[in-house]
């Protein structure tokens, strides 16, 4: 890989400050312990400002670089996943029932990496705005440091991302450009109908059989009312209801995820799943009401900025090493956020072989840390060249 060679210098520092990481998980907003090292790294690196408690415990610093010019903003998120390890390496996680478990500690580190060599070297014009974001997996941090004002406050005209690809060749890149990650909702059914004995049937209204029904009808979705081109899954994955065996019980409840690309898709299932829900309820002699959650929006990748991104990658890992029209995954993000707010890139970095991220014995690759700083470095120095 034709990583930057002071780059490839500070590998052991990078795994290192990685490995401390995955060693303090936290979750959500609430990582104190992870932004406090963040800010030590920051202060040793020389970076010229720090802004702290940004969505609580996120941090944005400022590298000026040499010479007027526009912003650029790189992202890497830090929070972890309530799992109980079990990689059993010697950094495992120190709080029980927290886990690195989606690799956010290498991309931390990544940028950490990114950051000392560009404020050694400040080969580019304008500024680079470094934002370490929380609450990835839970509470949209993306989100929040948007509405907090971190675009408009530090003048920043493009973001970009890289996450982790466990299961893809190491250093191979790949991107897209529209969208390349999902919408996020979540559905909650109650079904309400009457107790009582569960030798006397003809005596209740039983919510059982109704819910059995509508998570059956709601594959009719997809299959019936969707158009097979365009990208949809509707997955139920609880149903609660009841307590014992002789008992009909009063309520059942269900749960489940949808994921979309289009805001017309999107409508079209809340519209078909409210009518399901109370239609099909009603011919059980039931009630049925719809909550329908919208979490993340989709990932979408502006078009130019995707292919510049792929471009700069090239350099890193060679044009075989880039899939710069890669599948969109069902599976979403809060990088969203930000580029709704900016254009920009999200990208995948594959670092092996290796069970999935989210799984208990998940390890970030401190192999692909190297290649993942020099495309930011890149990527900066390529979008902002010194005249």
């Amino acid at each position: 890989m034709p990583i930057i060679n002071r780059i490839g210098d500070l590998a052991p520092d990078m795994a290192a400050w990685r490995q401390h990481l995955h060693s303090i998980p936290e979750l959500s907003f609430d990582c104190p312990k992870t932004s406090a090292f963040i800010l030590e790294r920051l202060a040793e690196i020389g970076v010229d400002e720090v802004h702290g408690e940004i969505a609580q415990t996120g941090v944005v610093a400022i590298i000026n670089g040499q010479g007027e010019g526009p912003t650029i903003g790189l992202r890497a998120d830090f929070d972890a996943l309530p799992i109980e390890e079990q990689t059993g390496v010697p950094y495992a996680s120190t709080h029980p029932g927290k886990m690195h478990a989606c690799g956010h500690d290498g991309h931390t580190a990544m940028l950490l990496g990114a950051a000392k060599y560009l404020a050694e070297t400040r080969n580019f014009a304008g500024r680079v705005a470094l934002i370490f974001q929380p609450a990835e997996e839970d509470g949209g941090g993306g989100e929040v440091m948007v509405q907090e004002g971190i675009m408009d406050r530090f003048d920043i005209g493009e973001v970009y991302a890289i996450h982790n690809s466990p299961g893809k060749d190491i250093g191979k890149f790949h991107t897209r450009p529209g969208p390349i990650m999902a919408a996020a909702d979540t559905f909650h059914i109650h079904v309400t109908g009457k107790g009582g004995h569960g030798a006397r049937p003809y005596d209740c209204v039983d919510p059982v059989v109704a819910a059995c029904a509508v998570v059956t009808a709601l594959q009719t979705i997809v299959s019936r009312n969707h158009h097979p081109m365009e990208q949809l899954v509707i997955s139920t994955t609880q149903i609660h209801t009841g307590t014992t065996d002789n008992v009909i019980p009063e309520s059942a409840y269900i749960n489940g995820t949808v994921r979309t690309f289009s805001k017309d898709v999107q409508a079209m299932v809340v519209r078909r799943m409210e009518e399901i829900v109370a239609g099909t309820a009603a011919t059980y002699g039931c009630v049925g009401r719809l909550e329908f959650e919208f979490g993340y929006p989709p990932t979408v990748n502006d078009d130019d900025k995707a292919a510049f991104a792929a471009r700069v990658a090239a350099e890193v890992s060679g044009e075989a090493g880039v899939d710069a029209d890669v599948e969109p995954v069902m599976g979403a993000e809060d990088f969203s956020y930000m580029l709704e707010a900016r254009p920009g890139a999200y990208l995948m970095l594959g670092q092996g072989e290796g069970v999935g991220v989210h799984h208990p014995e998940f390890n970030f690759n401190d192999e692909i840390a190297p290649i993942g700083a020099s495309f930011f470095a890149r990527l900066v120095e390529t979008a902002q060249p010194l005249r």
